[in-house]
Order: C-alpha cells, then sequence, then structure tokens
C-alpha cells in the first residue's frame, strides 16, 4: 500500500508521497511513487501512484517513450491537463487489460496528475483504473490515493485554497506521519514537491528519510500539541448533571 496526498491552491501544488511498496514481518520494499516528467519549458507535470507496482512503471515507462519517440500524441502536445489525465487513462487501461486478459489477475492502479501548462491554471487530476478522472474544487482543494484514511481529518480541517504553499506542505506531512502512525504499509522516504504557479522550471523537492531530524521534528510538535489540546478538554464531571436515568433492561 502506499499514500500520496495532491493539493490545489490559489499560489500553485503541493505534491506529498511515501515510498513503501511492501511491509511484511522481514521484509520492507521501497519504490519511489512521485515522478517529475521531461516535459517543455511550456509545463511541469508530476505524475504519483498507488496500486500495482508493476502496472504504474508500466504508465511511466509508456508516457516516456512516446516523448522520446516523438509520438504526435504524448504529454508533451497537449494543451490541457484534463486531455493528460485522458491520455494517461488510456494507458492504464490498456495496461491493466492486457495482464487481465492474460492472467486473469486485475493489476489496479489509480494516478494523481498534478502541474501547470503556460497559459492555463495550475490543478490535481485523480485517474481511475477505469480510466476516468476527478478534479480539485473549492470546497474539497485536495486528492488523496492510497491509504487516505488516517490522513484525512487534517486535511478537511486546515486546508482551503487560499492556504499558503508551505502551509499545506506541512499539513501534507502531518496527514502523512498520521497515517504512518496507523498503517505501516505505509513508510518513509517521504518526498514533497512544492509548485508555485507560473514557475515551471524550479520546483522545490523534498526527501525525507525515517531520522530526518525535520520529520522527526514535525512528529513530536503535533503529538505534543494534541495531547496538550486534549488535556485542555473540559472535563465531564464539571458539567451540569444529565437528566434522565439509565433503562435496565
Amino acid at each position: 500500500m502506499t499514500y500520496c496526498i495532491g493539493v490545489s491552491l490559489d499560489a500553485g501544488l503541493v505534491l506529498t508521497s511515501d515510498s513503501r511498496t511492501n511491509a511484511g514481518i522481514d521484509n520492507v520494499s521501497t519504490y519511489s511513487k512521485m515522478h517529475r516528467c521531461i516535459t517543455n519549458q511550456d509545463r511541469c507535470l508530476v505524475i504519483m501512484s498507488a496500486g500495482n507496482l508493476a502496472t504504474t512503471q508500466g504508465v511511466i515507462q509508456q508516457v516516456r517513450r512516446d516523448i522520446q519517440e516523438g509520438k504526435p500524441h504524448n504529454i508533451n502536445t497537449m494543451g490541457y491537463l484534463a486531455d493528460v489525465a485522458d491520455y494517461l487513462g488510456e494507458i492504464l487501461v490498456n495496461l491493466i487489460r492486457k495482464h487481465t486478459e492474460t492472467t486473469g489477475f486485475v493489476p489496479d492502479a489509480t494516478l494523481i496528475l498534478g502541474g501547470q501548462i503556460r497559459g492555463r491554471d495550475p490543478n490535481i487530476y485523480m485517474v481511475y483504473p477505469q480510466g476516468n478522472y476527478i478534479t480539485t474544487s473549492e470546497e474539497t482543494p485536495y486528492l488523496q490515493i492510497g491509504e487516505s484514511k488516517y490522513g484525512k481529518p487534517v486535511l478537511d480541517r486546515f486546508l482551503t485554497r487560499s492556504t499558503s504553499l508551505e502551509d499545506a506542505a506541512i499539513c501534507s506531512l502531518i496527514s502523512m506521519d498520521s497515517t504512518m502512525k496507523s498503517n505501516a504499509s505505509v513508510g518513509p522516504p517521504i518526498e514533497v514537491l512544492i509548485y508555485q504557479r507560473d514557475h515551471f522550471d524550479s520546483p522545490r523537492h523534498y526527501k525525507f528519510e525515517a531520522e530526518d531530524p525535520y520529520l522527526i521534528s514535525i512528529r513530536h510538535e503535533w503529538a505534543n500539541h494534541l495531547n496538550n489540546a486534549f488535556r485542555a478538554m473540559p472535563r465531564l464531571e464539571s458539567h451540569a448533571h444529565p437528566n434522565g436515568s439509565l433503562h435496565i433492561f
């Protein structure tokens, strides 16, 4: 399992992913789930993946091959991010169908596409195994794939379209740490890419290993503040005595 978050903001994009692909008792494997595409100077495109590793690798390889071979239909020839999402969906569906027909096994995968093409707004798309996709909205400025449930509450509480890139990155790291706390199938290295609107060639990329001091400080500070908030909650005994009595059957 894995966990990836894509956040679409007024100021740009924040993309966050873990790197765990397997977490057995005596076998932990890691593989980067964040792929920055080689593109023209008028665009910046990043793909994150969750699901069957062979399928996601196959998608990335096909994307790169189409660029190298100068295919008329590749991520550098499209004028809209939605067209790129459609293109990724086609590749994904074809790969899944190919392996399903030959083996009977369904190697599903889900993708997050984030980026900007000059003249368009930056945005985030989630591409499903069936080839269709959704995008972010004013009410929900983020999308998740993989083990998403543990890290969702903090995103819901703090993220809006007007959130700064720095704050969104910190919020995403807290979401990732909350997920790692509850699920061993999500783990470091953790990658964060911060893309500022209209800055196509200079996204900030960070990679945090398990013992990275900054990642540890985020974990400890968040835990301390949560503990302090919990201790500050009003006590039940200070509340007015409840009305009614317990009915015993």
